[in-house]
């Protein structure tokens, strides 16, 4: 187990800089940075005063068992519908938030469209599934049919209407989680 990097992962997943880190545990940066690098290791009550820091304790930290869930089943998905618009998204990843990436499947009733999403950082994907759709993207407008897809980065307020006659459905997924 390579013990600097995955401090660094736990710091940089925690959204602290060294420094930061470092006052938490009353050390120096450099020990950190050394730390990190494997060029020092810490005793056994500084690591833990570390990993303490950073949300962990040592069972976890040494604990290389993922049980990540991977296969995700009809009773996972969590369903929000809105007649008024015309739509039901399908989240088809339970807690995919906080992922890199949330995948939803939404339906569109003619006419219906997906809420206005305004400008984020990231990237949204979408695979049309059935039916045909507009992509509103600022001012401009994409069509896309039936087994045809859009890629963009959302810098403008952005959302999809369904632009034909039967409903539409679309596997979206947006990078990073925003529905």
């Amino acid at each position: 187990m390579n013990i600097g990097e995955k401090i660094k992962q736990l710091r940089i997943k925690n959204g602290l800089t060294q420094e930061e880190l470092a006052g938490r545990c009353e050390l120096s940066k450099g020990f950190i940075s050394q730390l990190e690098r494997n060029l020092t290791s810490p005793s056994i009550a500084t690591l833990m005063n570390i990993l303490e820091s950073l949300g962990t304790d040592l069972k976890d930290f040494f604990n290389e068992t993922v049980n990540e869930k991977v296969v995700f089943k009809k009773d996972d998905v969590f369903v929000k519908e809105d007649r008024d618009s015309g739509f039901e998204i399908r989240w088809l990843v339970s807690n995919a938030q906080k992922n890199m990436m949330e995948p939803i499947l939404i339906t569109l009733s003619p006419s219906g469209s997906s809420d206005m999403d305004n400008p984020h950082e990231g990237e949204e994907f979408g695979y049309v599934v059935s039916g045909a759709i507009t992509v509103n993207l600022g001012s401009q407008k994409f069509r896309a049919k039936k087994g045809e897809s859009f890629y963009f980065k959302p810098s403008a307020p952005h959302n999809i209407v369904n632009a034909g006659k039967s409903e539409a459905v679309v596997l979206w997924v947006s990078s990073p989680p925003n529905f």
